[in-house]
């Protein structure tokens, strides 16, 4: 068991802000891992993941089973860094369920970083061809209609990262 008690990071951000960078620092800790959905929906998705409703539909089967997932880690003392996107009220309230379940601490990490630098980052990114997947910048416009930055109402604990 940690001699801390277990904390549950989530990640809030447009595309390309740095969430994942993010998250491998915070997952170097001692008694963290990390969870990544990208590399699992690149898994088990992959020839199913042509569009945006591809990802929603894949992501929320994902997000089922990966739920009592992290309960467990987090009931067996472990921190855990959900590289989940946190980018909606819908999706923020999932977590939030994971943490009234769980009793476990929590970091919402807020990547306030402009759109431009984001797709800087994004050309770049796609450029390498390193990600498991590389919006285009059109995607990324019409993913970032639906973002909501996190409010103090929700309940979080936020701590906001800038560019």
């Amino acid at each position: 068991m940690s001699p801390t008690s277990p904390t549950l990071h989530l990640l809030c951000g447009k595309i390309a802000s740095g969430k994942s960078t993010l998250a491998a620092l915070l997952g170097s800790q001692p008694g963290t891992i990390t969870i990544a959905e990208d590399e699992w929906l690149a898994i088990l998705y992959a020839d199913e993941m042509t569009s945006i409703s591809d990802y929603v539909r894949n992501a929320s089967r994902l997000q089922s089973i990966i739920g009592p997932h992290v309960a467990s880690l987090l009931n067996a003392g472990l921190s855990v860094v959900l590289d989940f996107h946190a980018n909606t009220t819908e999706r923020r309230s999932w977590m939030r369920d994971l943490i009234q379940t769980t009793g476990a601490a929590h970091q919402l990490h807020y990547l306030d970083v402009p759109d431009e630098v984001c797709k800087t980052r994004l050309r770049s990114r796609n450029a390498d061809g390193a990600h498991p997947f590389a919006p285009t910048e059109e995607q990324f416009d019409q993913l970032s209609r639906h973002f909501v930055p996190p409010h103090p109402g929700e309940g979080f604990t936020i701590i906001r990262h800038g560019h």
